[in-house]
C-alpha cells in the first residue's frame, strides 16, 4: 500500500473560529496534482456510531442568531468564540499541495537540556532539532475503490433514518466512475451548496486576479463628491490592520483620506448604485433574513457586507447598505449632507480602493458561506457576459457559463447565487460534476486549471469555515480529511466536497437530505457519511 496521504489533521488543539482572518492565502497558479500530508498519527480516529432517534423527535437546534422558524431561512453554522488558530491548506506549486510535519530527529545525544534532572554543565544548550517536511501528491496512484466496496461502507450511514429522504453520489474523479448513487439526478433544494455553482461560474468567467473597485469622483455641483459602487461589499469600516470577516479588505478610512487630499472643500456626498439593477432581495428570501444577519440587500457599494458588527458573520444587517456607506464617508469628511446621485461620465477620480482578487473573494464566500459575496460574484459574471446585473440576469449567467462548459443544468432551477432561496433546485450529480472537474489529477480537461481554486476554498472538517465546529461528536474520523461546502435551510441539509480515503484516493461526494428533524443530528449523520468514505480501503 502506498504511503498514506492526508489533509491537515486536527490534533486535539482548539481551532480558530474567529471571523475568518485565517482563511485567505493566495494559491499559486494551479497545476494538476492534489497533494496531502503524511498523517502524524498512525490512523485516523474511527467515526462514532450514527446518531439514531429515540423517543419523540428532538427539537431543532438553531444557529445563532436565533432564526425565525417560518418560513424557510438560512441556517449556516455560526462561529463559536475565538480560539487558537490552525491554518487550512497551504498551496504550493499551484496544486492542492498540503504540507505535513513528518517528524523531528534529535542529532546526537544531548543531556542536561531535555532531562528532568539535568547534569551540571557549562556548555550552551544545542538548538532545536531540524524539522523534515515531506510532500506527497494525491492523484491517480492510489488504489481505486470499487463500487461494491463503497456501497458496503456507506450502507450503514446512508441507511440512517435521520437522513431520509436522501439523495447523493460518490465519484472517483481520476476515472469519472460513479461509485455510489441514490437519486442523484433528482433536483433538490441545495441551500448553500449552490455556492459551488456560483463560485465555479466566477472562476470560469472572471480573471482570477481582477479586483472590485470603489471610487469617489467629483460631482456636478461645487463641493459635491460621488461614491461610486463597483461591486465590492467587503469595504471595511474599521481602521487599517483591524480584521473583519473579510480578510484583506480595503478601508473607508483610506478612501476618505484620498478624497480629503484631492477634493478641496466637500459639502455633500452622493452615492451611485447604477452598477446593479432590480430588487435587492431575491424570490423566496424572508424579510427577517436581513435583521437576522444572513444577508443584506444587494447593492454595489456597502461596508462589511452590511453588518452592524464587522467582526462577526451572522449579525444584524442594514437594509440600506449603500446609503450607510455614503454616510460613513461623509462623517469622515466632516459633512452631513448625503443623497442618492449619479456620477458624470469621465468625472475626475478623487480616490479609489480595491478588494482582494477574485480567487480570494471566492475562497472567502465559500469558507464562511457568505451570501452577499455569492450574490455579488453572480452579478459580476452577468456583467462580464453582457447580461442584466440583477437576480434574474445573474442566475441566467451562471446557467449559461456552466452549460457552455459541459455541465447538465436541464433539471436545475436557479433563482439566486447564494442558495438562501428555497426556490433553488439542483441535483446532487450537478454539484459532484463541478467538483469532479476541479479535482481531476491531470490537465486532460481544460476546465480543471480554472476550477482548481474551488477545492482549496472548501472548508476543512474540524478545522476551518463552516466545518470548524463539526466532526467532533459525529464523523470524527473525517476530521482533517474531508473538505466540503455545507448547506442548511429549515428541513434541508446538504454537504458536497472531497475526501482522501485510506488508500490515498481522492473521492468526490454530494449528499442532500430533506429530513425535517434536528438540524444538529442530520448534519452529524451527513458528516458520518463523508467520514465513512475516509475509512474506505475498498
Amino acid at each position: 500500500m502506498p504511503d498514506e496521504p492526508s489533509w491537515p489533521t486536527v490534533d486535539g488543539d482548539e481551532v480558530d473560529r474567529e471571523p475568518p482572518t485565517v482563511q485567505v492565502r493566495r494559491p499559486d497558479p494551479p497545476t494538476m496534482r492534489i497533494a496531502a500530508p503524511v498523517p502524524a498519527t498512525p490512523a485516523p480516529v474511527p467515526p462514532k456510531p450514527s446518531p439514531t432517534p429515540a423517543g419523540p423527535p428532538p427539537k431543532e437546534i438553531k444557529s445563532e442568531p436565533e432564526p425565525v422558524p417560518e418560513p424557510i431561512t438560512q441556517r449556516e453554522e455560526p462561529p463559536p468564540p475565538a480560539r487558537r488558530r490552525k491554518r487550512p491548506f497551504v498551496v504550493a506549486a499551484a496544486v492542492l499541495l498540503v504540507i505535513a510535519l513528518a517528524g523531528a530527529a534529535v542529532v546526537g545525544t544531548q543531556r542536561g537540556w531535555f532531562d528532568a534532572t539535568p547534569a551540571a554543565t557549562t556548555a550552551a544548550p544545542l538548538p532545536p532539532a531540524p524539522v523534515s517536511l515531506a510532500m506527497k501528491g494525491v492523484g491517480a496512484d492510489g488504489t481505486p475503490p470499487t463500487p461494491a466496496g463503497v456501497r458496503a461502507v456507506l450502507a450503514g450511514p446512508a441507511g440512517n433514518g435521520l437522513l431520509a429522504p436522501l439523495t447523493g453520489v460518490v465519484v472517483d474523479p481520476a476515472t469519472g466512475t460513479a461509485l455510489w448513487n441514490q437519486g442523484e439526478t433528482a433536483a433538490q433544494t441545495p441551500a448553500s451548496t449552490i455556492k459551488i455553482l456560483t463560485a465555479a461560474a466566477a472562476l470560469l468567467t472572471l480573471d482570477h486576479t481582477s479586483q472590485l473597485s470603489t471610487k469617489v469622483v467629483r460631482g456636478a455641483q461645487p463641493g459635491t463628491v460621488v461614491l461610486v459602487g463597483g461591486g465590492d461589499p467587503t469595504l471595511s469600516s474599521l481602521p487599517a490592520g483591524q480584521p473583519t470577516v473579510y480578510p484583506g479588505a480595503a478601508t473607508i478610512d483610506d478612501l476618505a483620506a484620498q478624497v480629503r487630499a484631492s477634493a478641496g472643500q466637500v459639502t455633500q456626498v452622493q452615492y451611485d448604485v447604477s452598477r446593479y439593477v432590480g430588487p435587492g432581495t431575491a424570490p423566496g428570501w424572508h424579510p427577517d433574513d436581513v435583521p437576522g444577519g444572513y444577508v443584506a440587500p444587494i447593492e454595489p457599494v456597502m461596508l462589511d457586507g452590511g453588518r452592524e458588527d464587522p467582526t462577526k458573520d451572522e449579525v444584524r444587517r442594514t437594509s440600506t447598505p449603500a446609503a450607510a456607506a455614503a454616510q460613513a464617508l461623509a462623517q469622515r469628511l466632516g459633512v452631513t449632507a448625503v443623497a442618492a446621485g449619479a456620477a458624470a461620465p469621465g468625472a475626475q477620480v478623487l480616490g479609489e480602493v480595491k478588494s482582494v482578487p477574485v480567487d480570494q473573494l471566492v475562497e472567502n464566500l465559500m469558507q464562511i458561506s457568505d451570501n452577499v459575496l455569492a450574490e455579488v460574484m453572480a452579478r459580476e459574471v452577468a456583467k462580464a457576459r453582457g447580461l442584466e446585473p440583477s437576480f434574474a440576469g445573474a442566475a441566467q449567467a451562471v446557467r449559461d457559463v456552466l452549460t457552455e462548459h459541459g455541465f447538465d443544468l436541464s433539471t436545475s432551477t436557479i433563482v439566486d447565487g447564494s442558495g438562501l432561496s428555497p426556490n433553488d433546485k439542483v441535483p446532487a450529480k450537478l454539484l459532484a460534476d463541478v467538483l469532479v472537474a476541479a479535482a481531476k489529477p491531470d490537465a486532460s480537461d481544460p476546465k480543471t486549471a480554472k476550477l482548481r481554486p474551488l477545492l482549496t476554498a472548501l472548508p476543512v472538517a474540524g478545522g476551518s469555515g463552516t466545518l470548524a465546529s463539526r466532526y467532533e461528536q459525529w464523523g470524527a474520523g473525517g476530521r482533517g480529511w474531508v473538505r466540503a461546502k455545507t448547506g442548511t435551510l429549515t428541513a434541508v441539509n446538504t454537504l458536497a466536497g472531497v475526501v482522501v480515503d485510506t488508500d490515498g484516493r481522492l473521492l468526490v461526494f454530494a449528499f442532500m437530505s430533506g429530513n425535517a428533524g434536528s438540524t444538529a443530528e442530520v448534519r452529524g449523520a451527513l458528516d458520518e457519511m463523508a467520514a465513512a468514505l475516509r475509512s474506505c480501503g475498498c
